[in-house]
């Protein structure tokens, strides 16, 4: 006698770049739900449908699968560079998106760094940050001041790397201090009211466009 049944789908198996990608999605999702203090190999494994032995052959523990989720996040998320002609209307839409992506990667990175993260793994809380932002954070940044001086907007030999890295110091504290998007009117008050009178030549003020 034969019987007969539905055939079951065939399991998709994953390797390589698409394995670690939908992995990391996996431990960043269970830090998000879970909180780093809920966060375990097991956990990450059961939420990727995977075994964990997979997870200990590319993170030798928690923190450096944490930390790897944090890089995941913060490369899927790229911040687009504007070139809309005008250096007011460019650092604006830059902060807008360095605001988004680094709220999400901070809210999740800080409340980590204040379970235990830090401590586990040994890291300042400078080598922490260069490892959530990437150490080319300022990279973006530079393109639009540079820009802006081909176009003969600014004169970025006489501007201090302390009045241009100004606009992100200070989204990075807005952040720090509550882990939202920071408003476009507070962007837009930083750019009009702290960085433009200081790079702009002098006696042309703001240049709202």
């Amino acid at each position: 006698m034969s019987t007969s049944s539905t055939p079951r789908p065939a399991r998709t198996r994953r390797r390589g770049a698409e394995l670690e990608s939908a992995l990391l999605q996996a431990a960043w999702d269970e830090l998000a739900e879970a909180g780093y203090a809920g966060f375990t190999m097991e956990s990450v494994a059961a939420r990727a449908q995977t075994g964990i032995a997979v997870l200990y052959r590319r993170w030798a523990n928690k923190d450096e699968l944490a930390l790897a989720a944090f890089e995941h996040y913060r490369s899927t998320h790229p911040i687009e560079v504007p070139d809309s002609g005008s250096l007011r209307t460019d650092l604006i839409g830059l902060m807008e998106g360095m605001g988004r992506q680094r709220s999400g990667l901070f809210s999740g990175a800080f409340g980590a760094a204040f379970s235990g993260l830090l401590k586990s793994t040994g890291l300042t809380v400078s080598e922490f940050r260069d490892r959530i932002l990437g150490p080319n954070r300022a990279e973006n940044l530079r393109t639009v001041y540079q820009r802006a001086h081909d176009r003969g907007e600014i004169d970025l030999n006489r501007l201090s790397d302390t009045i241009l890295d100004m606009p992100v110091d200070l989204v990075r504290h807005d952040i720090f201090m509550s882990p939202q998007p920071v408003s476009r009117a507070r962007i837009e008050a930083i750019v009009d009211e702290m960085l433009l009178p200081l790079v702009l030549p002098t006696g042309e003020g703001t240049a709202r466009s």
